[in-house]
């Protein structure tokens, strides 16, 4: 009898801008052990963790309808979002001043774009590290 294999980590990706989805993606395509799905505003985003509950929370920081700061609290509040999901902020922006990294309310990290292809899977999985059941 063989194990089960674990099913990929969902990577939930808010962002607006298609170009910087579509690199998302592909970086992460060619890794059997991430799936991932984008919502390009806020409100996709909600409707989506609802059906999809992720692994893992990327949202950019400036959306057309939300910021990253406002949006998480609403994500956290959807039944469907277990509580201890990781969540991280992808800007252009720099980290904002007087916060580190870690220090934005809610979020684990603060990722600066554009993020190396090659290093995302990577800064992913460590994320994930302890996060999965």
């Amino acid at each position: 009898m063989t194990a089960a294999t674990p099913r990929p980590w969902r990577v939930l990706y808010v962002e607006d801008d298609r170009v910087a989805a579509l690199l998302f993606e592909e970086a992460l395509r060619p890794h059997a052990d991430f799936e991932v799905r984008v919502a390009e505003s806020a409100s996709e985003a909600i409707e989506c963790v609802e059906s999809w509950p992720p692994d893992a929370l990327v949202i950019d920081a400036h959306l057309p309808d939300s910021d990253a700061q406002t949006l998480l609290p609403r994500l956290r509040a959807c039944t469907a979002l277990e509580a201890r999901v990781p969540a991280v902020v992808l800007s252009a922006d720099l980290v904002p001043e007087g916060q580190t990294p870690g220090g934005l309310e809610g979020f684990s990290a603060w990722w600066t774009k554009p993020v190396h292809p090659g290093d995302l899977p990577l800064a992913l999985r460590q994320l994930l590290t302890g996060s999965r059941q």
